[in-house]
């Protein structure tokens, strides 16, 4: 594959515009390491006319958000027929859509919480189930709109019917699950090491925790029990194949051990466009199972394919 020319799709229309840019110009730079001949491409509208202009022999999807990870660019990658890394047109929209995803999970006995769907309007002054509970936008990531509704609060946070409010009309109101942040990768359609991730001043994994330098503590591999730990690389395969990804993903957990070692694990959602810089989560999970960044973009570029 070396020689080949690889576009990788970066920046977008999303919320996440900023975090995709850094993904894109890691890969970028790593796969030029490897000895690609890549193009960096800001993605816009044009999209589908600069591909064709460019004629790619792949695609490097370093998209995040919507129109990125939500089977859009994929839908114009089919239709080009230029092979595209990560999921398809249809795990990927069932990825993006965490109500849908959370149906598909829990019918393949995935363990979820319990949740509502609703419009944000409907949520008004009353809680919609008892504190406390999480509410969050149904088709954005990076914790983009993430609202913690603590025991203490009287009433819904108002922000949730505010003109300020950038994040769609549909919420989902979930339970609330306590304990530790968990999540585990997988690639080529096995699962990777599980991470535990200690936000370091801030009790929520919030944006900040995710980007910010010194946000966040990975801990790899997570100090938990082997039970545990394999108990989550089988529910995040099992929800890789559940929803249908290719290449790779990542699912995010929450365990609850205060009161026992078995604890309360919760899926709390599945990544198919997972960030991708060096030290990002699913990165530093292929670096623990022996390949260099490097090596581990230029796998995904071999793995590319259409009609995935």
């Amino acid at each position: 594959m070396s020689g080949k020319h690889v576009a990788v799709l970066m920046g977008g229309l999303s919320s996440e515009r900023p975090v995709s840019l850094s993904s894109g110009n890691a890969c970028a730079a790593a796969l030029e390491g490897e000895g690609f001949k890549v193009t960096r491409v800001d993605v816009g509208r044009d999209i589908g006319r600069v591909l064709e202009d460019l004629k790619p022999d792949v695609a490097f999807n370093a998209l995040h958000g919507p129109y990125g990870e939500d089977g859009t660019i994929q839908g114009v990658l089919e239709y080009l027929e230029i092979p595209y890394t990560h999921s398809g047109v249809l795990a990927s929209a069932l990825a993006m859509d965490k109500k849908q995803a959370k149906l598909v999970a829990a019918q393949a006995g995935i363990p979820v919480a319990e949740a509502l769907v609703m419009n944000r309007f409907d949520v008004g002054n009353t809680h919609p189930m008892a504190p406390p509970y999480v509410v969050k936008p149904v088709r954005e990531g990076s914790s983009f709109g993430v609202v913690i509704v603590r025991e203490d609060m009287a009433h819904p946070p108002q922000i949730l019917t505010s003109s300020e409010w950038r994040y769609g009309d549909v919420v989902m109101v979930e339970r609330y699950v306590a304990g530790r942040e968990l999540t585990c990768g997988v690639m080529d359609g096995k699962a990777l090491g599980v991470t535990e991730i200690v936000p370091l001043g801030n009790s929520f994994y919030d944006y900040d925790s995710k980007y910010a330098a010194g946000g966040s503590e990975h801990v790899l591999p997570a100090q938990i029990s082997p039970k545990i730990y394999q108990k989550i690389q089988s529910l995040a395969l099992k929800a890789h194949q559940a929803i249908g990804c290719r290449g790779v993903s990542r699912s995010d957990f929450r365990y609850d051990d205060r009161f026992s070692e078995d604890g309360d694990l919760i899926w709390l959602e599945l990544n198919n466009q997972p960030g991708m810089t060096p030290t990002s989560l699913l990165p530093e999970m292929a670096a623990l199972a022996g390949y260099s960044f490097g090596e581990f973009v230029r796998w995904m570029v071999e793995d590319a394919s259409c009609s995935r």
